[in-house]
Order: structure tokens, then C-alpha cells, then sequence
């Protein structure tokens, strides 16, 4: 910083411009001013000041004989640095570095367009945007306003509606991350203490959705008959007005397709020109939505990818970093790097089709495992499907699905992910792509189901989300990859969108069956 003002401000005097206008000659500027108005025209502002203040008394290191514009910053501030579970390896390693990231520019403070900051949108407080959040993560270490540290109430309100979207990571000009302070917080917050009903019922999705599997049947009679639902909303903190998702019968797990797929059967190589991958099935499509998870398989066979399952279901943890159970999270990231150790080492890419748990790959795994090259390595070579089929099959034709299509990116896939690869992959088919500047859905996985936060997230869905799919005109496909979004839009408009894999999956097939040779007899049937 301090090399490059200098030159900044010679090539702004080369080019006959002012370092600054009407104010900003203070501090920041004054050192530089010699630059632009030379030493005998500084010399007389010096001597007009030593004649009214002759003690140099008013405002001393200012203008004149100004002291270094980096002096004084709030950098010198050294708070207390916490032990903290993640690695915060862009924040130089500390939570200091995490309070300090915020520089207050509030562009989180806008009340449409881009993702960031969703309940500030809707409610418009300070507290509800991302600056209001980091600075009482400021205060928090600082320790003076705000003196109970982890166990702060006020953080924690603050931190209540911030819909861990990661909009932020995506649209602030320094990349504030609070989805994983958020994390962070909850996690020593509920040290020695019990979380909420809520936490239990949609942090430990996978657990639930493991014990239901099984009796799927019996689960879903539960869940369609109303005063049983009512039961288990209420105990589990529920929104009432939510609807529960069914299980998948079978889940994904159970299929005949991931059954012969981690069976020991020989392999083709010829059908799968273009190599191994490693399908992830995600605990939200594998047990909730298993004929989306059998679509990305299909559609990646289809592609000519030799596709293969992890040895048994893992998890990424997705549904625990929400609600602070870091600990539980990174044991299951510790099983996923034993049983991928083969992949790993041989580069085989690891493709998913929820844009959460992509993220979680290239985000929070790192972040976790800062100092484990596996960690690392799996970050690197792990994709969702349409990042997969632009960087290994950017040439060849894909099979052609036109027609118009709404295109709603889920958030972590525009923090993290790359969301054009998905308009990308559509066009490529022949669709019409059409992306409204929806923001977040606001069903932003779990929070979007929990009884306090309903109102929040139904205005968010309502700004500019399901607006957009219920005036859409008809034949337009709705298509997003997020499980939550697609229950939002679901559970709101009646509306069944799709994920890309099945875009892909049905386009295949319909090519494959275009290329088949028709009998006379079958031709004058279809006539």
C-alpha cells in the first residue's frame, strides 16, 4: 500500500488530474501533495500556517509536514486471538484477521440485485447486513462494548437471520465470509450448552433420514397425515406452515443402478471414453430426491464417463455447519478422505450434483484440513456436473434440449461454485437461458424450515424468486441445482424444477432414441 501511493499518485499528476477533491487533504494525502503542487508553492502553505499557528497546535500532521498515510491505522488494534476450528487461511490464519476483513464499504446494504445480503434486503436493520455482523464480531474480540466473548447474546441475535448463503463470500469487494463465522460462533457458543429443537431436527438430517430410509413407507403415511406432521413440526421446531419432504422409496443407496455400481462386476472401458469419476451422492437427493441422484448418474454414463460410488454412503456434513457441530463434521470429512484415498491419489475427479455439498468440498474442507495435502488435493478435483462437462467435453456436441428455460443459481453455486457453467451447458443444448436476478430463495437449507425464521425466508423468495416463476409464460422449464431451492419453488408455486442432471439425463435419452431405426410399421403408427 504504501509503494503504491506514490505511483498512483504520479500517474494521476502525469495525466493533469488531482490526488484529491475538496476534502481528502489531510492524512491520507498530505505526504503526497509535493507531487502535485511542487516545493515552493508547499513552502508558502507552510508559511501561512506557522503564521496563524505559529505552535503548529491546530491539527498537527495533516496537510502540511503530514504524517505517512499508513500511520495510525486501525491495523496496530491486537484484540485477543481465539483458538477457532476452522484455518482461516485468507485472514493470515486468526480470527483477528477475520474481524479486521470488514472494511465498511455496506455494499450489503443494498436493497436489490446480486445475492448479498438477503435478510437485510428484508428488513433493512444494520444489525441483519453483513457490515453489522462483522462489526460486532469487531467488538466481540475487542472485548470493551461487548465483553461475554462466544457466549454473546447479541452476536448471536445478529447472527440469527444471516441465512448462511454465502453471498458475501461472492459479492463483498473483500469477501466476507460470514456463513462460516457464523459456523465458527455456534460452535463455541453451545459449548456446555443445549442446542435448540430445530438444530437436532435439520442439523441431523442425515441421521433421520438413515433411521427412515428403511420404513419409507410408514414414514411418509406420518408425514401426510396432518395432526401427526403437527407433532413432529412442533417438536422438532418446525415452521407449521412448512412442509416436510418425503422420503425417496427406495432411497438412492437401495437402487438397482448404485447397487451394480459398487458391485465387483467387470467394466467396460470402450463405453466410458472419457474415464473414471466418482459420483457423490448427497445425503438430500440420495434420500430425498433419489430419482434426481440416479439422473446424474445416468446423464454421466450417457456422457461417456466410466462412473463409479464411494464404497459406502458418505456425508460432507452440510447440515451441521449451520448449527455449530464443526467437531461432527470434520470426523465425517476424516471417514470420506480414508474410503476416496485411491481417488484421491490417482486425480480421479469426485462430481456432485448439489451445489451445498460441491461447496463444502472446495470451501470448508480446506478450511478445515488447512495442513492436509489430501484435503487439498480432493478440493481441487471435485465438481459439480456442469463444471465437469466445460472443462472435459468442451468440444463435443451435446444432445439438444431447446426451448426456454429460468435458470435460478443456488448461492453457494455463485460464491464458490462456477453458476455460468450451468447457462453455459443449457445454451450449448440449444435452450433459451433466461437468469433473474433472483438473490437467495430463502429456504437456504435448514433455515428456511425453522419456525422463527419462515416470514424471513418467504420475503426473500417473494422479492424476485417465485414472482418470476409463476409469471413465467408456458413451456419454460424452471431449472436450479439446490435442493432447497427447488423445495422452495415446489412448496410455493406447485412447480416441480429441475436439476441439470435430469436436463441432461432426459436430452440423452431422447437422442438415443431419435438414432434408433424405425420399422415401416412403427413409423405409419407415429404418423
Amino acid at each position: 500500500f504504501a509503494r503504491f501511493l506514490p505511483e498512483a499518485a504520479d500517474l494521476v499528476v502525469r495525466y493533469g488530474g488531482s490526488l484529491s477533491g475538496e476534502h481528502g487533504d489531510g492524512q491520507a494525502r498530505g505526504a503526497l501533495l509535493e507531487r502535485m503542487f511542487g516545493p515552493r508553492i508547499l513552502e508558502a502553505f507552510r508559511r501561512f500556517k506557522t503564521i496563524w499557528d505559529p505552535d503548529w497546535r491546530m491539527n498537527p500532521g495533516k496537510v502540511i509536514d503530514a504524517d505517512p498515510p499508513d500511520a495510525h491505522l486501525r491495523l496496530q488494534w491486537r484484540p485477543s486471538d481465539p483458538p477457532t476450528h476452522y484455518g482461516y487461511r485468507r485472514e493470515g490464519g486468526s480470527f483477528q484477521g477475520v474481524a479486521l476483513r470488514c472494511v465498511g464499504v455496506g455494499k450489503c446494504r443494498r436493497h436489490g440485485g446480486g445475492t448479498m445480503c438477503p435478510s437485510y434486503m428484508v428488513t433493512g436493520e444494520e444489525q441483519h447486513s453483513t457490515r453489522g455482523r462483522a462489526r460486532l464480531l469487531y467488538e466481540m474480540l475487542e472485548g470493551d462494548v461487548i465483553r461475554d466473548g462466544w457466549k454473546s447474546e447479541a452476536v448471536k441475535e445478529a447472527l440469527d437471520l444471516c441465512l448462511a448463503c454465502k453471498g458475501c463470500r461472492g459479492d463483498c469487494p473483500v469477501g466476507v465470509d460470514m456463513a462460516t463465522y457464523k459456523s465458527e460462533f455456534a460452535a463455541h457458543y453451545y459449548e456446555g450448552r443445549m442446542r435448540p429443537r430445530h438444530a437436532w431436527a435439520m442439523g441431523r438430517i442425515r441421521t433421520w433420514a438413515r433411521l427412515g430410509a428403511p420404513v419409507a413407507p410408514l414414514a411418509n403415511w406420518v408425514l401426510r397425515t396432518r395432526p401427526l406432521a403437527a407433532v413432529l413440526k412442533r417438536v422438532g421446531g418446525i415452521a407449521p406452515a412448512r412442509d416436510l419432504p418425503p422420503l425417496s422409496h427406495p432411497d438412492f443407496h437401495r437402487t438397482e443402478l448404485a447397487r451394480r455400481l459398487r458391485g465387483d462386476g467387470p467394466r467396460d472401458p470402450g463405453a466410458a471414453p472419457h474415464g473414471r469419476v466418482i459420483f457423490w451422492p448427497d445425503t438430500f437427493n440420495a434420500y430425498f430426491h433419489a430419482e434426481t441422484a440416479v439422473a446424474g448418474v445416468e446423464a454421466l454414463q450417457g456422457l461417456g464417463f466410466q462412473v463409479e460410488l464411494p464404497d459406502r454412503p458418505l456425508c460432507c456434513g452440510r447440515p451441521l455447519y449451520d448449527f455449530g457441530w464443526i467437531d461432527r463434521a470434520r470426523a465425517l470429512w476424516r471417514e470420506t478422505l480414508e474410503v476416496l484415498d485411491e481417488p484421491i491419489r490417482s486425480g480421479v475427479p469426485i462430481v456432485g450434483i448439489e451445489p451445498s455439498c460441491v461447496a463444502a468440498f472446495r470451501d470448508e474442507l480446506p478450511n478445515l484440513f488447512p495442513d492436509d495435502p489430501r484435503a487439498q488435493r480432493l478440493a481441487g478435483q471435485t465438481y459439480l456436473l456442469s463444471e465437469l462437462v466445460q472443462e472435459r467435453l468442451p468440444d463435443p456436441v451435446l444432445p439438444a434440449s431447446p426451448g426456454p428455460v429460468l435458470l435460478h443459481g443456488h448461492c453457494h453455486q455463485k460464491a464458490v461454485l462456477d453458476f455460468d457453467a450451468d447457462r453455459a451447458v443449457l445454451e450449448r443444448m440449444g435452450a433459451r437461458v433466461q437468469v433473474p436476478d433472483s438473490g437467495c430463495c430463502g429456504m437456504a437449507g435448514p433455515f428456511g424450515f425453522e419456525a422463527g425464521h419462515y416470514d424471513v425466508a418467504q420475503a426473500c423468495g417473494e422479492r424476485v424468486l417465485l414472482p418470476a416463476v409463476r409469471d413465467r409464460a408456458d413451456g419454460v422449464r424452471v431449472v436450479t441445482e439446490g435442493f432447497s431451492c427447488r423445495e422452495m419453488i415446489a412448496q410455493n408455486t406447485g412447480v416441480r424444477a429441475l436439476n441439470l442432471a435430469e436436463v441432461l439425463r432426459d436430452a440423452l435419452a431422447d437422442a438415443r432414441e431419435a438414432a434408433v431405426p424405425r420399422t415401416p410399421a412403427e413409423t405409419r403408427s407415429t404418423s
